[in-house]
């Protein structure tokens, strides 16, 4: 499972990620193990060349239960959202297209009480409105552990480019092919102007 879909018709609003606005009719959790099987389907169904099968989907969500997330509306489950979370080792071999991402070596991952080097897409299934989850989804990704942590992806489907590009995340240059990036805030360095120092824009809510 490792690049992400939409259903074609969907849009997200052109925020950066991290300023994306948190739905209220749209639910976003933690997954429970029991939501596995059908999240596992639903991204077989919606991302092209999916290979994780709902076994290994249970085996890395039992390593780091936060990794993976569902969307869901008055009980109905929209979509999911499933991360790697790298350790320094793993961050470096993202790059260098160094890891298998259909099977990553669990010693790239980071442990539960260690603080995140880089946050992999590993995939974002979501139907009709689910994907106004993106907002509280990004939330999530602002807990300490994850917060200093920029994103990766790799968007399997016009759609899904379509949505890296409407929430600040830019393909960038690495030996992992088609990796995009979305550089968090408080990471970029600032704008220098003659005599003073300006910042594009302030992402102080964002943070919070």
């Amino acid at each position: 499972m490792r690049k992400m879909a939409m259903e074609r018709g969907s849009n997200a609003a052109r925020h950066d990620f991290d300023a994306l606005p948190l739905s209220p009719a749209i639910d976003v959790h933690c997954a429970q193990f029991s939501e596995i099987a059908a999240l596992s389907d639903m991204a077989h169904r919606l991302v092209p060349g999916v290979q994780i099968g709902e076994a290994d989907l249970a085996r890395y969500y039992t390593l780091d239960p936060e990794s993976l997330l569902t969307f869901s509306r008055k009980g109905r489950l929209l979509g999911g959202m499933a991360f790697l979370f790298l350790n320094d080792r793993g961050h470096d071999a993202l790059l260098l297209d160094e890891i298998c991402l259909t099977e990553p070596d669990p010693r790239l991952l980071a442990s539960g009480d260690e603080e995140v080097s880089a946050i992999y897409i590993w995939a974002i299934a979501a139907i009709g409105r689910g994907i106004a989850g993106l907002g509280k989804a990004a939330a999530h990704l602002r807990r300490p552990r994850l917060r200093r942590a920029d994103l990766f992806a790799q968007p399997a489907t016009p759609a899904g480019r379509d949505i890296m590009k409407a929430t600040g995340f830019e393909p960038m240059a690495s030996f992992q092919p088609d990796l995009w990036c979305y550089e968090r805030p408080w990471n970029r360095q600032p704008l220098r102007m003659p005599g003073s120092i300006f910042t594009v824009r302030s992402f102080a809510d964002a943070r919070h």
